[in-house]
C-alpha cells in the first residue's frame, strides 16, 4: 500500500503558543493551569496555560533556579538555586516561607515527599539533603560520591525516592540508606500514581513497574542521547527531549509507538511537563516556553486514503516535489508513475511508463505538461506521458552517473557524475557544457535551477556553474544564493541523521521516525521533505508553519 502523509505539521504535533522570555528558562513545574519557570537570573516566571499570560514573579534566588516542584495542593512551590540554597514559596502571597540552607554547591534538583513533610535536594556537591519541612532541619545526608542531577520522591510513598546521577540510578529510603537495585541511566521519572517509573539511559528509555521493577515497556531514540523525561497524567504517554526536540510515545501496550513529534525549539529543550493528556509545555536553551497540542486520537503517523492510493508493494525508486504546483511525483521499480497532492494525499493520476529498472529519474511540469526523463540502457530517454511517446533519446555512458536532473525551465538535462556534471539540450539531444568537480559520492545534494547547478558537500560547501553560455564551458559560480536551499531558519537535509539540521549549529531539528528513517530518495525544498520507500510508500511533510513559527 502506498501511504501518503497529508501534508500537515499538526500530525508531527503543532505548537499553539511560544513565550519568549529572553531569559534562559532552566525549569518547569505545572499544577492546575498554572506553570511555574524557573530563570537563569534566579527569578521564577508563574505563567497562566490558558492565556499564556504572566501573573507573577518570585524574587529571592540570587543565581540560576535549577529545579522546581509544585506541593500536591499547589499551595506551595519547592525551588532549587545555583546559590546553594532551597526555598519554600507560598504562591498565593508570592513570598518565601523558608530557606534551607547546607549544601556547598548549586542546587540542581528539588522533590516533595506524597505526605509533605519532607523536601530531598540534590547538588553537585555530590549529596542528597532530606529536610524537615516543618522545623528546616536537614535530617540526613546521603553521599552519593556523584553530582546528584537528578532526585525524586514516589507520588504514592512517602518512604521511598529515586537519584541520578550521569550513569547511574540509586534508590533510597527517607533513613538515607541505599536499597537495591541500581540502574545504568542519567534521568528518572515517576508517573503520576507511582505505579510506574521511567529510567533515561542514553537513548534507551525503559518503564519499570515500582512494585516488581520489572521492565514493562521500552523504547528506543535513534541516534542521540535522552536529556529529560516525564508522564502525562494518565500514565498513558511519556514524553522525552533529545536537543532541541520532543517526542511523545504511548506506552499504554508493552510494544511502545511514537504518536508525536515537536519540532520548533532551536536550541535544547531543559524541561518538559504535561499540562493535560493532550497538552505538553517545553522550556529551551532558546529562551522560550512553547505549548504544544498533542493529538490524542492519533494512533498512527501515516493517514491513509484507501479509495484514491492505489494498492502497490512495488519499491519506489524516485520521488520528486513540485511543491510550486502543489504535487509531487513518485515512480516506482515497474515504471509506474503517480502523482500525488501534496496538500491533500490523494493520488491524483497514475499512469504506465517504459522507465521499468531504471534508477535515476526526474519530472518536471514544462508549459502546463509533464516531462520524464530516467536514464538506461546507456541512455538518457525523455518521455511525455500525455502522448505516451518518447521526444527524444540520449547517448548518455552512465559508468560513475549519480545524479539526473531537468532544468527549472526545461531546457536542459543535467547528468552528475562522480567527476563532472554534463548538460544536454532537451530539444536537440546535444551536449552544451561540461564542469569538473570534486569527487562525489550518495550523499552529495544536485540542485539545479534554470540553467544554473549546484552541488552541496556534506562539509557544508558549495560548487555552481552557469551553463546558459555559449560554448561548452560553463561559468563557474562565485557566490551562491542561500534562499535557493533554506528557508530564512536555515535548515537543511541531512543524509547521515535522517533528518533536518540548522546549518549554523549542525544540530538536528527534526528527525524522521524510527519507522522512516531510511528512505530510498529524498527531496527537500526547505518548505516541503518528500521521501520514498522500497517498501512501496511515499512521505510528504509539510514543514511551512513549524520552521515560520
Amino acid at each position: 500500500m502506498v501511504k501518503v502523509v497529508k501534508g500537515l505539521p499538526a500530525e508531527w504535533g503543532m505548537c499553539s503558543r511560544t513565550v519568549l522570555l529572553h531569559k534562559v528558562p532552566y525549569t518547569l513545574s505545572y499544577w492546575k493551569n498554572t506553570v511555574a519557570v524557573g530563570l537563569k537570573s534566579g527569578d521564577i516566571i508563574i505563567f497562566n496555560t490558558i492565556t499564556g499570560s504572566q501573573t507573577a514573579v518570585l524574587s529571592g534566588h540570587t543565581d540560576g533556579v535549577n529545579s522546581l516542584t509544585f506541593s500536591l495542593d499547589g499551595k506551595s512551590l519547592i525551588s532549587g538555586s545555583d546559590d546553594k540554597t532551597v526555598k519554600l514559596w507560598d504562591i498565593q502571597t508570592g513570598g518565601v516561607v523558608k530557606t534551607f540552607s547546607g549544601h556547598s554547591r548549586g542546587v540542581l534538583s528539588v522533590s516533595i515527599s506524597a505526605d509533605y513533610t519532607r523536601i530531598a535536594s540534590g547538588s553537585s556537591d555530590d549529596t542528597i539533603y532530606l529536610w524537615d519541612i516543618q522545623t528546616g532541619e536537614c535530617h540526613h545526608v546521603i553521599k552519593q560520591e556523584a553530582t546528584v542531577w537528578h532526585v525524586c520522591f514516589s507520588p504514592t510513598d512517602p518512604q521511598y525516592l529515586l537519584s541520578g546521577s550521569n550513569s547511574k540510578i540509586w534508590q533510597w529510603d527517607i533513613h538515607g540508606h541505599q536499597t537495591p537495585p541500581t540502574y545504568d541511566g542519567s534521568y528518572v521519572a515517576f508517573s503520576p500514581d507511582g505505579t510506574q517509573f521511567a529510567l533515561c539511559n542514553r537513548a534507551n528509555v525503559t518503564v519499570h513497574n515500582s512494585d516488581s521493577r520489572a521492565i514493562v515497556a521500552e523504547f528506543h531514540v535513534a541516534n542521540d542521547n535522552v536529556q529529560h523525561c516525564c508522564f502525562s497524567p494518565d500514565g498513558k504517554l511519556v514524553a522525552v527531549a533529545v536537543y532541541c526536540t520532543a517526542y511523545i510515545w504511548d506506552i499504554t501496550s508493552s510494544d511502545p509507538h511514537l504518536v508525536e513529534t515537536f519540532i520548533g525549539h532551536t536550541r535544547g529543550i531543559n524541561s518538559l511537563v504535561f499540562s493535560s493528556p493532550s497538552s505538553l509545555i517545553s522550556a529551551s536553551w532558546d529562551q522560550s516556553v512553547k505549548f504544544w497540542q498533542i493529538d490524542v486520537l492519533s494512533t498512527d503517523l501515516v493517514k491513509t486514503d484507501l479509495k484514491s492510493t492505489p494498492f502497490t508493494s512495488v519499491p519506489i525508486k524516485s520521488i520528486t516535489l513540485l511543491a510550486k504546483d502543489g504535487i509531487a511525483v513518485s515512480g516506482d521499480e515497474d515504471g509506474v508513475m503517480r502523482i500525488w497532492d501534496i496538500s491533500t494525499g490523494i493520488c491524483k493520476a497514475s499512469f504506465q511508463t517504459p522507465a521499468k529498472d531504471s534508477l535515476h529519474r526526474d519530472v518536471q511540469l514544462i508549459d502546463g505538461r509533464l516531462i520524464i526523463v530516467w536514464h538506461a540502457d546507456e541512455k538518457i530517454h525523455i518521455w511525455d506521458p500525455e502522448k505516451g511517446e518518447f521526444l527524444q533519446t540520449v547517448d548518455a555512458p552512465g559508468c560513475g552517473l549519480m545524479d539526473l536532473r531537468i532544468s527549472g525551465d526545461g531546457s536542459k538535462i543535467f547528468c552528475m557524475y562522480y567527476t563532472h556534471i554534463q548538460a544536454w539540450s532537451m530539444q536537440t539531444g546535444e551536449v552544451v557544457g561540461r564542469a569538473e568537480i570534486e569527487y562525489v559520492h550518495t550523499q552529495q545534494s544536485f540542485t539545479v535551477d534554470g540553467t544554473r547547478a549546484w552541488i552541496h558537500y556534506p562539509r557544508s560547501e558549495y560548487q555552481g556553474w552557469d551553463f546558459g553560455t555559449q560554448g561548452p564551458s560553463p561559468i563557474h559560480l562565485p557566490d551562491i544564493p542561500l534562499d535557493r536551499f533554506y528557508l530564512p531558519t536555515t535548515v537543511e537535509w541531512d543524509a547521515s541523521l535522517f533528518g533536518i539540521k540548522d546549518v549554523v549549529t549542525r544540530k538536528a531539528v527534526f528527525q524522521l521516525p524510527e519507522r522512516f528513517a531510511r528512505p530510498t530518495i529524498v527531496q527537500f525544498d526547505g518548505c516541503y521533505l518528500a521521501t520514498c520507500y522500497s517498501s512501496g510508500e511515499v512521505l510528504i511533510l509539510d514543514f511551512n508553519r513549524v520552521f515560520l513559527q
